[in-house]
């Protein structure tokens, strides 16, 4: 048997051949991983150059036992103890416009997962500038609790794409479920995107 053997029928083999991009290794990057690693991507390429805090383990995909090691190498260890086909490339690195493009070259698809609008801001343009016909899947708008209606998907024009509810506030702080949920829509618009275009070439 295999773990994947429950998947939608023709799934599995298309996300064994993709490779998806993850900027940020936090509440949303590290769920958004999990979520692609249980569904069966062939390859994700991680980048965060933080380490796990106590404060994290309200919404992030480690454990105690993780505080003070790199995020990125810690998420890769926890997924390939799902999946241990799985490829992870790690970089441990503070992205920037500067190697924004180096870090994900060969990614299929980059999942935006950072906790600042200015970064988030830079980084679509400099990805879409970089691979103009590539989707860039962002997260926008997560913080509180409840409000499960406002959650939804916005596009901005071809290839980019917001999940959450497009205005509460970081002051509002955080709250597991809904962080979970947001990175869930990205992970789960990342695997609807890579089958379609699978399906068109």
């Amino acid at each position: 048997m295999s773990i994947f053997d429950r998947n939608v029928p023709g799934m599995t083999e298309v996300l064994r051949r993709s490779s998806v991009g993850i900027a940020g290794c936090g509440g949303l990057g590290s769920n958004a991983a999990l979520a692609l690693t249980r569904a069966g991507i062939g390859r994700l390429i991680l980048a965060d150059f933080d380490k796990v805090e106590e404060s994290n383990l309200n919404r992030q995909q480690f454990t105690r036992a993780d505080i003070g090691k790199p995020k990125v190498a810690t998420l890769a260890r926890n997924l390939k103890a799902i999946n241990p086909d799985l490829r992870v490339d790690e970089h441990s690195v503070e992205l920037s416009p500067a190697n924004l493009a180096g870090v994900f070259r060969e990614a299929d698809l980059l999942i935006e997962a950072f906790d600042k609008a200015e970064a988030k801001k830079w980084l679509v343009a400099t990805w879409c500038q970089a691979f103009p016909g590539r989707h860039v899947v962002c997260g926008n708008g997560l913080a509180g609790y409840g409000g499960n209606e406002a959650l939804k998907v916005t596009r901005l024009g071809d290839f980019i794409w917001f999940c959450g509810d497009n205005e509460s506030d970081m002051s509002l702080g955080l709250c597991s479920a809904r962080v979970a949920i947001a990175a869930n829509m990205e992970a789960n618009l990342a695997i609807e995107l890579l089958m379609k275009h699978r399906h068109e070439t």
